[in-house]
Order: C-alpha cells, then structure tokens, then sequence
C-alpha cells in the first residue's frame, strides 16, 4: 500500500493497544512507525531464516557477504522493537547468534487441525493412475532452492534402487522446478516422479497427503515445518530432517522417523517405513496427537498470554 494511502486509513483506525508486524522490510518500518506515532509497544514475528534465501537467490555474491548482510539486517529491525516472536527455539538460538538483544518468544504458528478435511487418498490415486498397492512417497511445499530438494530426489534414487515400483509425488510450484526436473532425469527418475503444481487446500491437498505411504520432507531452513504438521494431522508417517525449526517438533520422534543428514541414512528410513506396515500404522496413529499439540487454538492462547505480559496486565512469564 502507497504510504499516503496507508496515511490516509490509518486515520480512520480506533484506538489499539500494541503493534504486531508480520513480515520484513515495507510493513516492518510502517508498522514501527504506526507504533511510534500512536505510542504503543511493537512486536513483530521473525518468520523466515534470511540468512539462506540470501544466498540462493543472490548467487552472485559470495556466501559469506549475504549471511553478514542478513545478520545486520535483522540486528537492525530487532532493535526497533520491543519484543520479537519467532516460532522455533533453534530460531531463538540462531538470532541469539546474531547479537539480536531484543527480548525473543518462542510461538509456533500452529495449525487446524480438520482444517483440509480428512482427505481420499483413493480418489487422489485412481484420479493419477496409481496403482493402489504402489508405494508412494510425498512431498508437499514450495520447490525453492533452500529446500535441500536435490538431497530429496539423490534418496529417492537410493529408494528406488532396492524398491523399484516406488513413486514420489512432489506438490507445490517454484523456481527451482525445472532444475530439478533436470535432476530427476540425470538420475533416471523421470518415470517415478509424478510432479504436480498448486493444489487447492480445501478440495485436493488433503488427498495428496492422504495417497502417500509417507511424507517426506528435507528442508534445512525452515523456521517451523507447518507441512509435518498437516501430514502428521491426517494420520501421514513421516520421514524427515531434524534441523532448525523442524527439531521442536520432531523432538519427542512421535509420528514420524528422523534421518540424519545423510543421504543413505534418509533412503535406509523410507524403505524401513515402506517395507513395515506396523511400524507405519504406529506412527500414523500417533501423528494427529502430536499436531492437536500444536493447535493454532493453543498457540493463540501463548499469544494473548504474550500480549498481556507486554502490556502489563499479566505476570506470566512466557519467554521460556
């Protein structure tokens, strides 16, 4: 919104008690200064770890310049407010790093558990033409280049290797698609890929989910990982990567496998979990207790609960 247009609504606003920003850059400086004109405390949630973006998406300048131009970035945004909100205890660690002095509280986002419904992995699979004794494995969220999708596919290949009727069916659009479609094909892929592009949350994502033996997920940069939380809500196994914000939730090893970063290792983890019914039974079963703990409903109440402590109106301590 043009600054003057934003000028111009904020005259019609009634009066309010705090400012909450939720993204970077043009709505962080509107919103600390909508704070400072009207005289109330600021926070603002710091969502994505920059640091790697930086580097995927400005690869012409060195490694190390990105990560210290992130760094003083949000240094600098971090001293203009009052208090930060970051979803995960490794993205705590990781602005604490960053000399970010600002008092830090952990909220994950959380999710609806219900939300997309139960899902028909049935439907999802005759629609597709997957044979319904084939093992599928899925991936859902956007194909960029900080998601360690290469890593996905080399696995994959490893899968495949020993179990080669397995499926990987890769949800979601983004820049690095055709590379790694490129990728796919270099590693003789192509023909156990099934790559599908955006799909509607409310009528065809549940189903996605729902199709797969497992869902897989190897993403290192992720402040939180809302899509094990989704899969794990349906009652999805799952095979992942414990690292940054995805260590929270996969501390308790409830619902879902954790590989090592190694490419062997999370190849040996979904055959393991293809091979034993059992073991995915279990898992499934324990998904949607996990995801009822990370209820949007609760952490709305962490969030009121921070409100008030910010105010003045609660003791609670709710920084742990």
């Amino acid at each position: 919104m043009p600054a003057r247009r934003f000028l111009a609504a904020e005259a019609r606003l009634p009066a309010f008690d705090l400012v909450h920003i939720q993204t970077p850059f043009a709505a962080h400086r509107a919103g600390v200064d909508l704070a400072r004109r009207r005289g109330v405390p600021v926070l603002e949630t710091y969502h994505t770890y920059f640091e790697h973006y930086f580097e995927h998406y400005l690869p012409f300048l060195p490694a190390g310049f990105c990560r210290r131009i992130a760094r003083r970035l949000t240094r600098k945004a971090a001293r203009e407010l009052d208090r930060m909100v970051v979803p995960s205890t490794a993205m705590r660690a990781a602005l604490v790093e960053y000399g970010v002095a600002t008092p830090l509280t952990v909220i994950p986002t959380g999710i609806r558990p219900g939300s997309m419904g139960v899902g028909d992995g049935a439907r999802f699979r005759a629609r597709h033409g997957i044979a319904a004794d084939r093992s599928v494995l899925v991936h859902v969220g956007r194909i960029g280049h900080e998601k360690n999708l290469n890593f996905l596919l080399r696995a994959f290949a490893r899968v495949v290797r020993e179990l080669p009727s397995a499926l990987l069916v890769v949800a979601g659009l983004g820049p690095a698609r055709a590379e790694l479609q490129r990728v796919a094909v270099a590693l003789g892929l192509d023909s156990q890929i099934l790559w599908l592009g955006y799909l509607d949350r409310e009528r065809e994502l549940a189903d996605c989910y729902r199709a797969g033996d497992a869902f897989v997920f190897t993403s290192k940069t992720e402040t939180q990982g809302l899509v094990l939380l989704e899969a794990m809500a349906l009652g999805i196994a799952v095979v992942a990567l414990a690292e940054m914000g995805t260590r929270d939730l996969l501390l308790g090893r409830r619902g879902a496998l954790v590989a090592e970063d190694d490419v062997d290792d999370f190849a040996a983890n979904c055959l393991n979990l293809l091979r034993d019914p059992v073991l995915r039974s279990r898992l499934a079963a324990e998904g949607p207790l996990v995801a009822a703990e990370w209820s949007a409903a609760r952490m709305a109440d962490r969030l009121d609960a921070l409100y008030l402590q910010i105010l003045g109106r609660s003791p609670t301590e709710t920084t742990a």
